[in-house]
């Protein structure tokens, strides 16, 4: 009886540390969407009602469809995100892919050199190389252009890695059975490392896709219009507009804007995300 009753009061602890820890998670969102219901007059106001306002309608549209002092809209802004994160997400996994295939599977001279550089990378992030980066970038013309927001942040160390990682548990027997039925190296690629690895390619996806949504610096330094603005840097220009007054209940709602997509994205591929992180530490 005693076990039981022990088994008993760990199973109710256990569910009072994840209610806690949900909690701590979903209050913050929840004062999120009350604020963007209401106006900045009852955000201010101390303390703020828990209480839905009158104004989610309004504070929506004027944040999708209405810009303030020259910016763009909302509804532009979320575009401009989703298309760079969508560009550094799949530009990130092919050319890990392909980084990865010819680093296991071809042999030639330095390869574990090369691998070796590409490592290394690791330890220069954006923000270490971003004056060299850019001054190429401006040189070939591309600012304030999709290319030149999505190219630069492309190149991944740690999906190269993770990739050879799987690559290598690929049986020699399948590499020579391969070869025997007269595949060549691309049709091996495509036709059994591609399928393999589709539950690795989800779970990266998920996470280079929130990398690109969240960016900030670089598209900070490479847009020169409002048009290319990305919704991180929107947020950040409306929280400290007109002298700090913001009005808030607008930048709430455009707050629960952005996080719609990088949800999405990830509710909708939770099943091969989990699936790829486990089939990836075995």
């Amino acid at each position: 009886m005693s076990m039981l009753n022990r088994s008993r009061g760990a199973q109710i602890s256990s569910h009072l540390v994840l209610f806690l820890g949900v909690a701590l998670v979903v209050f913050p969102l929840f004062i999120t969407f009350i604020a963007s219901t209401q106006t900045s007059s009852d955000i201010s106001q101390a303390p703020m009602s828990l209480l839905p306002g009158n104004e989610m309608i309004d504070n929506y549209r004027r944040a999708l469809f209405e810009s303030d002092a020259g910016r763009a809209t909302v509804s532009r802004m979320l575009w401009v995100s989703f298309v760079v994160a969508m560009g550094i997400a799949v530009g990130k996994i092919i050319l890990s892919l392909l980084a990865a295939f010819a680093v296991v599977f071809f042999r030639f001279p330095f390869r574990g050199l090369c691998f070796g550089l590409i490592f290394v990378t690791l330890m220069l992030p954006v923000e270490v190389r971003i004056s060299p980066t850019f001054a190429v970038v401006a040189g070939l013309h591309l600012t304030n252009t999709y290319a030149g927001l999505i190219l630069p942040l492309t190149a991944s160390a740690t999906a190269t890695f993770l990739f050879r990682q799987f690559f290598m548990t690929v049986p020699d027997e399948l590499v020579e059975a391969a070869m025997v039925d007269g595949a060549g190296p691309m049709r091996f690629f495509f036709d059994i490392l591609l399928p393999l690895s589709k539950t690795s390619i989800a779970a990266l996806f998920v996470i280079q896709f929130t990398y690109g949504w969240n960016q900030y610096l670089w598209p900070l330094v490479m847009k020169t219009t409002e048009s290319m603005t990305t919704i991180v840097i929107g947020i950040s220009a409306m929280m400290g507009s007109n002298d700090g007054t913001a009005d808030w209940g607008v930048v709430m709602a455009t707050t629960i804007l952005a996080m719609i997509p990088p949800c999405i994205v990830v509710i909708g591929m939770q099943k091969w995300f989990v699936k790829g992180l486990v089939d990836g530490d075995k």
